[in-house]
């Protein structure tokens, strides 16, 4: 608009049509502010194709009445390439923009008003506006095909972090069912048993339901405190000030009492080196908890071993009865693919060994320090 205003002012150097001129530079100006800068700040093709043939005419027009205001060309040949997208438009524009703009010197010349250096130059102009205008091309292209890439990005970024989320809320589930297996559900199967026997004992044996009574209640604690630790996403209440030999210790304790089983612990082979990660420990303890479990529920076994070893820096635990035992083949618990699952997080594994009528021998191992 400032150099149409420009042109406005070098009317009066020539001796053309001046209200005319005036009146095409006003027309310029209209146009551009009704298609032209709206075509440039956003996609409107046809108010575009609408600027760009004003401009043809106006430059034809200039060129016949005002050759002196063809400088206008120098902000003609630009746009050219800013509305239209791709060479072949951009070319086909800038050439009727040059054509146009000749008619004028093409006259002077025949004429002879004019050498045909004139038209030489318009030729040359012509030739580094195409030159420059492939080149704006190219760059508008890299543009929005980075544009592009960078709105893929954001898309693709957006559908990851919700792939991450869900993939979190999927495995906390997980936990959470493991949790809730591990802890709550053995201990309400424990206090279901436990009642059941209680209510056999409670008249011909009242010392005994009693005793079966006290059990629920610390099994009720217990799965309180297991509960509310859950919910804190603190340790196993076992562990808690505890190490796990202790921990180990009391669960042995406590099934033998629920089920009349004789439970022995044996740490000899542990050691004293042994360290474990917290993590660690929960693993090796859940293990025990599960193979206990399938004890209580399968096994009708008489003794029990609960044993833990340090082998070249391995830590295991071994839960082994002398019951009816099992085709491990054939068993898909979700009790122990739920410990399969735990025990892999932290790089250990789970080996069942078992056959009927020989026993089974439940093994977690995890690496220790």
């Amino acid at each position: 608009m400032l150099l149409i205003a420009a042109a406005a002012t070098r009317v009066d150097a020539f001796d053309g049509p001046r209200t005319a001129t005036l009146a095409v530079l006003a027309a310029l100006g209209v146009s551009y502010a009704v298609l032209g800068a709206p075509a440039l700040s956003g996609d409107h093709p046809w108010r575009a194709i609408g600027y760009l043939l004003t401009l043809v005419v106006v430059l034809g027009l200039l060129s016949l009445w005002a050759s002196q205001l063809l400088f206008l060309l120098f902000l003609a040949y630009p746009q050219v390439w800013f509305l239209v997208e791709g060479v072949r438009p951009g070319v086909f524009w800038t050439v009727l923009l040059a054509l146009a703009s000749s008619a004028g010197p093409v006259v002077e010349v025949v004429r002879g008003e004019q050498p045909v250096s004139g038209v030489v130059d318009s030729a040359v102009g012509l030739t580094f506006s195409i030159a420059l205008g492939v080149w704006i091309s190219r760059v508008l292209a890299q543009s929005r095909e980075r544009a592009s890439l960078i709105e893929q990005l954001e898309s693709t970024r957006a559908e990851l972090a919700t792939a991450h989320r869900e993939q979190g809320v999927v495995a906390e589930r997980e936990r959470l069912a493991r949790e809730v297996h591990d802890t709550l559900a053995q201990g309400y199967t424990s206090i279901v048993v436990l009642a059941q026997t209680a209510a056999v004992q409670v008249d011909r044996d009242p010392a005994g339901a009693r005793e079966r009574l006290a059990l629920i209640e610390e099994v009720a604690r217990e799965n309180l405190a297991e509960a509310r630790a859950m919910v804190a996403a603190f340790s196993p209440v076992a562990l808690d000030g505890s190490t796990l030999v202790e921990a180990l210790q009391r669960l042995a304790d406590r099934f033998g009492r629920e089920t009349g089983t004789s439970v022995r612990v044996d740490a000899v082979a542990l050691g004293d080196g042994a360290v474990l990660r917290r993590d660690e420990e929960i693993v090796l303890l859940r293990g025990a908890q599960e193979a206990l479990t399938n004890v209580r529920r399968h096994a009708a076994a008489s003794a029990v071993v609960v044993r833990l070893s340090r082998v070249r820096g391995v830590v295991s635990v071994h839960v082994e009865d002398d019951g009816v035992g099992f085709d491990p083949s054939r068993a898909h618990g979700a009790g122990l693919t739920g410990l399969r699952d735990r025990v892999g997080q932290v790089g250990g594994s789970v080996e069942v060994a078992s056959a009927p009528g020989e026993g089974t021998r439940v093994t977690v191992r995890v690496s220790g320090a």
